[in-house]
């Protein structure tokens, strides 16, 4: 049995048992954390993987961080501006960076559309919402800080794919590259491959 297998195994076991109540809080949230070399493996199983979550009985809905956030910044009334400033200065992506990252920070849209999701599964029977492509937030932000202004909003079981590494209970760091954060209040399950 592949160590994704074993490891997804182990996440269903969790979702069938639900959260306890625990220092971490009692949000049924999951990292799913996987190592960012193996991201396109991971993805190509996404489809299996749900499979057998429709299989154990649940109601099993995909949200693409990728997808958002490439909607949003396509209907940014800010567009134009990005896009005249990437004329004058193609090469300048700090710049460019930045602006997109104030964006989605002022703006709050990528998790109203969350949040959005979220409730419209809340009461559907056996709804699990797997947030995916979670990788689109770099370089603008990361997992934990939606996770953190969406606290109380997670009424579903909720997975995300996460490439990175578990540095302990409640730290993280994604794609393996930023600095560890601990603001992560949710349950870790490591596939080691």
């Amino acid at each position: 049995m592949s160590s994704l297998i074993k490891t997804w195994d182990e996440l269903m076991g969790r979702l069938r048992q639900g959260r306890k109540i625990g220092y971490t809080g009692v949000e049924p949230v999951y990292y799913f954390i996987f190592p960012p070399s193996r991201l396109l493996y991971v993805k190509r199983q996404i489809p299996a993987l749900t499979a057998r979550l429709r299989n154990d009985g649940w109601n099993v809905h995909l949200f693409s961080v990728a997808e958002h956030l490439l909607e949003i910044f396509r209907t940014s009334p800010l567009r134009k501006i990005w896009l005249a400033g990437d004329r004058k200065n193609p090469l300048d992506w700090e710049k460019t960076n930045k602006s997109l990252a104030n964006a989605l920070e002022t703006t709050g849209v990528l998790e109203s559309r969350l949040e959005n999701k979220l409730e419209e599964l809340k009461g559907i029977k056996n709804a699990l919402l797997i947030i995916i492509d979670v990788e689109a937030l770099h370089p603008y932000t990361r997992f934990g800080v939606i996770e953190g202004k969406l606290q109380g909003k997670f009424h579903v079981p909720t997975v995300i794919l996460y490439p990175g590494e578990s540095t302990g209970k409640t730290r993280l760091k994604f794609l393996k590259f930023y600095q560890e954060d601990g603001n992560y209040r949710s349950t870790h399950i490591v596939a080691e491959f």
